[in-house]
C-alpha cells in the first residue's frame, strides 16, 4: 500500500507536488481505512482495485484542500536516484504527460491490469482507455524521439 500512496500525483492548479512525507500520509490513511471499514473482497484484485480507488479518492482530496493550495513544500534534491539515465528519461517523459495520460500508463504497464480493469478502476468506457493508452505512447514517442536511436 505504500507503493500506492506514493504514486499520487494531482496537477491542479498546473503545479504536481511530489512529497514523500504526504504520499506516506495519506498512504497512512488509506491503511486506516481500511482497517476500519473491514471490506469483504471477492479475490485479491478486487481488493487491489479497492485500495487504488481509496487512494486516488484521498489524493483527490488532499490536494483540494485549502492547506495544500495555501502552502508549498520544501524542495527535496535526492542525489542517488534509483534509475538509470534511460529510465529516468523515460520516468521524466511519463511524469510530464497529462494526468489522464499518466493514469492509464501507470495502471496498464506498472500495475499489469487490463484495459477493461482499467476501465472499471477509473470509472470511464473501455474505448476510452484504449484511446488515452494510444494518445500516451504516441506523445511519449515524440517526447522521447532521439533518445533511444540506438534501439
Amino acid at each position: 500500500m505504500d507503493k500506492k500512496g506514493k504514486q499520487c500525483n494531482d496537477d491542479e492548479g498546473g503545479q504536481v507536488r511530489k512529497n514523500k512525507e504526504d504520499a506516506e500520509d495519506i498512504a497512512q490513511e488509506v491503511f486506516i481505512s481500511y482497517v476500519k471499514a473491514k471490506p469483504a473482497f471477492e479475490s485479491a484484485e478486487h481488493e487491489k482495485a479497492w485500495l487504488l480507488r481509496v487512494t486516488i479518492n484521498r489524493c483527490k482530496s488532499f490536494f483540494r484542500s485549502a492547506w495544500q493550495r495555501k502552502t508549498t513544500g520544501l524542495e527535496d534534491d535526492f542525489p542517488d536516484t534509483p534509475f538509470t539515465p534511460d529510465e529516468t528519461a523515460v520516468v521524466e517523459a511519463v511524469n510530464r504527460l497529462p494526468k489522464k495520460y499518466r493514469q492509464v500508463i501507470y495502471l496498464y504497464y506498472i500495475e499489469g491490469y487490463a484495459t477493461g480493469e482499467i476501465a472499471a478502476i477509473l470509472e470511464m468506457p473501455q474505448n476510452t482507455v484504449l484511446s488515452q493508452l494510444a494518445r500516451a505512447r504516441k506523445l511519449l514517442k515524440t517526447a522521447l524521439k532521439g533518445e533511444f536511436d540506438d534501439v
